[in-house]
């Protein structure tokens, strides 16, 4: 990848200006004085941001958008036969994918702190980045959800640190250009592409190799130590609630349902008290690597507990939709059986009556491959209420459905498909329609609903609440 090929180029054209991963970068280009446009195929709240900055944006994908545009962007989710990458494409100007314009840019910045992991790279990233806003750095982020700070899931500053979150997924981390890894976990995910553990422990380690300066790294998890083994060079910084650790949480409380305090550690001497917002031992995990990231950036104590108690979450990740008819409804992001058993773990302490979790699986080959833990982790609430499987990007080529997990579990509930049926907006509707109804139908006061899932389960969380206010 050519990291010049901006050099000379005064109109930058992004096919699907609206999605979470584009926005960031459009803040972030349009700042540096580039004339960007941009396309997308449904009004959102993020098209407004795009336009409030002054970038023009077409509704509808046709070829005649990308004319005058000297780069071309998209996300890796416009299809091939889509029409204004076809002709984009055709036209002899470069075009990229998104991830290889996130990695071109995180090389602008002399402290890019690139935060990675199987789970918690979002919730961590949110940290670090409300810990820095709050200590009144000029950073620049990109976040894989919306951080209420800072408005939405990015931000241009004129600092020289950027914060961003590294995903494996399809080795998409390698074409950044880390001065700070941070390893939050390592865990058997996308083995469709992986294949196996082995190989995602390599890719963390080629992940590792490219950080200038220093590895931030979970010190309590095996997998982690494993890819960073033979690393040197840079400064190797570990966090956990394990005191051999650099970084670690002494005397975690849980004081209610959504804070924990605990002491900060760092080797031996106690920097003070970190008060969370936020429920579950893992979030004093990804607590513990902001901290550490903050402190090697040079952010006081003070500032790093403030950033943490400020922080109520990211988007999607324990989020609070409402309460009606004294039923909490909340969403989170769990799609992995690690996350989900951590999430609803968290979940059933908090002390309702009776935890629904309504669940959309995410792509038939993980579902296929983790069938056995995803049903150990939906073992842990009380009803576990399933949807139709999210194909996304696949085909059923593994012959699984919904109903391979449900007879695995005792506490299931689920809708019967066709099998043979197509699987298409209407049909995907009228199954969210039947869980909204059994959720508002059974559920009574005291009790948590919360949606889970990586794809439009959130969706369903919105339904129900709106038919329980009535």
């Amino acid at each position: 990848m050519d990291r010049n090929i901006l050099n000379g180029k005064k109109h930058i054209h992004f096919i699907g200006i609206g999605g979470s991963g584009m926005y960031p970068l459009a803040q972030i280009l349009h700042s540096q004085g580039y004339y960007l446009t941009g396309s997308d195929n449904n009004e959102t709240e993020t098209l407004d941001a795009v336009r409030k900055m002054g970038i023009p944006v077409f509704v509808g994908q046709r070829a005649e958008n990308i004319e005058g545009a000297d780069l071309i962007v998209h996300t890796a989710a416009i299809m091939a036969d889509n029409p204004e990458l076809i002709a984009s494409k055709a036209s002899g100007v470069p075009v990229l994918e998104r991830s290889e314009l996130l990695g071109i840019v995180t090389g602008w910045y002399d402290n890019a702190i690139c935060v990675s992991g199987t789970h918690g790279k979002t919730t961590t990233t949110s940290m670090l980045t409300q810990i820095l806003y709050t200590a009144k750095v000029d950073l620049s982020a990109f976040i894989g959800g919306k951080l209420p700070c800072i408005g939405g899931s990015g931000r241009a500053g004129k600092s020289d640190i950027m914060v961003c979150e590294a995903c494996e997924f399809v080795d998409t981390f390698l074409k950044l250009f880390p001065d700070v890894a941070v390893i939050l976990n390592i865990d058997e995910d996308h083995l469709d592409y992986f294949k196996n553990l082995d190989n995602i422990i390599k890719s963390f380690h080629k992940f590792s190799e490219m950080a200038t300066k220093a590895l931030i790294i979970n010190g309590d998890d095996e997998n982690t130590l494993k890819a960073v083994e033979g690393i040197t060079g840079k400064e190797i910084i570990s966090f956990g609630l394990d005191p051999k650790n650099d970084f670690y949480a002494k005397d975690v409380t849980k004081i209610s349902g959504m804070e924990t305090r605990y002491t900060l550690m760092h080797k031996g001497s106690e920097l003070g008290e970190i008060t969370l917002h936020v429920a579950g031992v893992h979030n004093v995990m990804n607590s513990l690597a902001a901290a550490a990231s903050a402190v090697y950036a040079g952010v006081d104590f003070e500032s790093i507990a403030k950033g943490l108690s400020d922080f109520r979450g990211a988007g999607r990740r324990f989020e609070h939709i409402g309460t009606a008819k004294g039923i909490t409804i909340v969403d989170d992001y769990a799609h992995h059986p690690t996350e989900l058993s951590v999430t609803l773990s968290a979940a059933m302490e908090m002390g309702y009556n009776k935890v629904w979790a309504v669940f959309q699986p995410f792509t038939f080959s993980r579902t296929a491959i983790l069938l056995d833990e995803f049903a150990d982790a939906l073992s842990i609430p009380d009803v576990a209420v399933l949807t139709d499987i999210m194909g996304s990007r696949e085909k059923n080529t593994y012959d699984i459905y919904t109903e391979d997990l449900a007879n695995k579990l005792s506490n299931a509930v689920f809708f019967e498909q066709d099998k043979t049926a197509e699987y298409t907006d209407e049909r995907k509707y009228r199954n969210f329609d039947d869980v909204c109804d059994y959720i508002c139908e059974n559920a009574k006061d005291g009790d948590l609903v919360i949606t889970l899932g990586c794809g439009d389960v959130y969706k369903v969380a919105k339904m129900i609440y709106k038919k329980l206010l009535g």
